[in-house]
């Protein structure tokens, strides 16, 4: 009797956890209808510049990144420096190989609206480049006795001076450093800046763009820690939210807006846990890209393509790729019409899209030490087979990997990057 009785017991036990189980079980749900719209061209970017040139040697490997956009001089040196047609002839020939949409950033500081206009004109009339996008100035807030009523008005003098020579360019401002993660941030004043610029503007700006870097905090701030970093990712989900609302009070409508630039840190550091150079690092660029592709971000600019000598910066260094350039090649297969994602696991960052033959693709970013398991669902029913995968993380490139089941179960592994793909059918 107590053994039928204990046997009983256990046997509810068992029953009871299998439903804790199943009950639990959490899932992916990809709403297919209505689409959000198609994702931005140009989210694969990054900056570029005389100073940091990418060696001949890996120019194929770039090309296999699929990069779509570059932002040209990139950083500080376009404001200290006068752009030569030795310095655009050859940008405009690396961007084309790479068959990236080009960006130039003309020079405020020491420079006039008529200097602006004369690059202008050399690229687009008297060599015929075609360069559609255009910038004023980089991080106009860190200039020395400068104020956002300053700014606007020699902003606005520049860019009229430029339509003036091309009336069709688009327009992308106002650049600003460090856009703030909070309102409580120490840069939340910079939220004025982008106030003032589109009260002035709003008529002339075609993309309102920002730059980030999260880290260091302070000049001599300690290590970045692997949760230190995988902490910042979270912030884009105000600081793009807060962006689009301070535009639409200012302007009194939406705008497109850009990231110029971004990475993890402004400084130049190397070698650490979480540093640019890391392969954590890379995780943490597939997850905020993954963010701002859910926002339906209109420009990312990753800083910098490459860079050597000691620095952090680039997705290269002088002779080979840095983990978080994988991130690029993974995305290549993404889909380009955003879909909708109820995420059952808060763990993980996904997308979804569908790409142009009608697959269903899925990105499933995971952070953290722990691996994730999720249930694939496409409107709330199970969703088709699974086609293919390929992967980033500790081991594997980007990598295809061998599907063990076709069964629309998503493998997250510790601190990895997957992006699976389904059959055309899941419609």
């Amino acid at each position: 009797m107590i053994r039928r009785s204990l046997l009983l017991l256990c046997t509810v036990v068992l029953l009871c956890s299998v439903g804790v189980s199943q009950a639990s079980e959490r899932t992916l749900n990809v709403i297919t209808q209505p689409p959000l719209g198609k994702i931005s061209p140009y989210v694969f970017g990054a900056n570029y510049g005389p100073w940091a040139l990418l060696p001949v040697s890996l120019w194929d490997q770039a090309a296999e990144g699929g990069f779509t956009f570059l932002r040209f001089p990139g950083g500080a040196w376009g404001d200290q420096n006068d752009l030569k047609p030795y310095h655009i002839d050859p940008f405009i020939k690396f961007a084309r190989r790479l068959n990236a949409e080009p960006l130039i950033h003309v020079r405020l500081p020491g420079s006039t609206p008529e200097r602006a206009a004369s690059v202008v004109r050399y690229v687009n009339i008297e060599q015929g480049y075609g360069v559609r996008f255009w910038s004023i100035g980089n991080e106009p807030n860190l200039y020395k006795d400068y104020t956002p009523e300053q700014f606007a008005k020699d902003w606005r003098a520049f860019a009229l001076a430029m339509r003036e020579v091309d009336p069709n360019i688009i327009l992308v401002g106002p650049d600003i450093s460090q856009y703030p993660p909070s309102l409580n941030d120490y840069h939340a004043p910079l939220r004025e800046w982008i106030r003032v610029f589109m009260r002035q503007n709003a008529d002339l700006v075609n993309i309102v763009s920002i730059h980030r870097y999260p880290l260091p905090t302070a000049m001599n701030a300690p290590a970045t820690t692997i949760a230190r970093l995988r902490d910042t990712a979270r912030e884009w989900d105000f600081i793009v939210n807060d962006l689009r609302k301070v535009i639409r009070e200012a302007a009194g409508r939406d705008f497109p807006i850009g990231v110029l630039e971004v990475s993890s840190h402004w400084s130049k550091t190397l070698r650490g846990e979480a540093t640019p150079d890391s392969f954590f690092h890379a995780i943490w660029w597939a997850d905020v890209l993954t963010r701002l592709i859910n926002y339906q971000v209109e420009i990312v600019a990753y800083f910098m393509l490459a860079s050597h000598g000691g620095t952090d910066f680039g997705l290269f260094d002088r002779y080979s790729a840095r983990p978080t350039f994988y991130v690029y090649p993974l995305y290549k297969r993404f889909g380009k019409t955003l879909l909708r994602v109820e995420n059952g696991d808060p763990l993980l960052t996904v997308a979804a899209a569908r790409d142009e033959a009608g697959q269903l693709t899925v990105m499933v970013v995971n952070p953290f030490e722990s691996a994730r398991t999720v249930r694939l669902n496409v409107d709330g029913a199970p969703a088709c087979p699974l086609k293919g995968a390929w992967r980033l993380d500790q081991r594997l490139k980007a990598e295809p990997l061998t599907l063990e089941t076709d069964e629309p179960i998503l493998s997250a592994p510790a601190y990895s990057a997957t992006l699976y793909v389904l059959d055309a059918n899941c419609r």
